[in-house]
């Protein structure tokens, strides 16, 4: 399991999730961050500070959330 940031993010990029990381798995893409999903250690820390609502876990994700869970895996170049 892992967490997903999904569109509330968009252009938002408040960026507080990266700061309280413990094991620096957010980065920042070009629109949005994205969760590592095969580094996160599932600990939730990012739920608590992102400012939007943006984080959801994998097993949380809707039919319309669902491609950002694709879109992460894509920008780390894993599947």
């Amino acid at each position: 399991m892992a967490f997903v940031i999904t569109s509330p993010c968009i252009e938002e990029k408040a960026g507080d999730c990266v700061e309280v990381c413990p094991v620096d798995c957010i980065e920042e893409g070009e629109d949005q961050f994205y969760i590592d999903p095969d580094v996160c250690i599932d600990c939730g820390a990012c739920i608590v500070v992102c400012p939007v609502e943006a984080i959801v876990e994998d097993t949380e994700l809707t039919p319309e959330t669902e491609p950002f869970l694709e879109k992460a895996k894509e920008f780390y170049g894993t599947s």
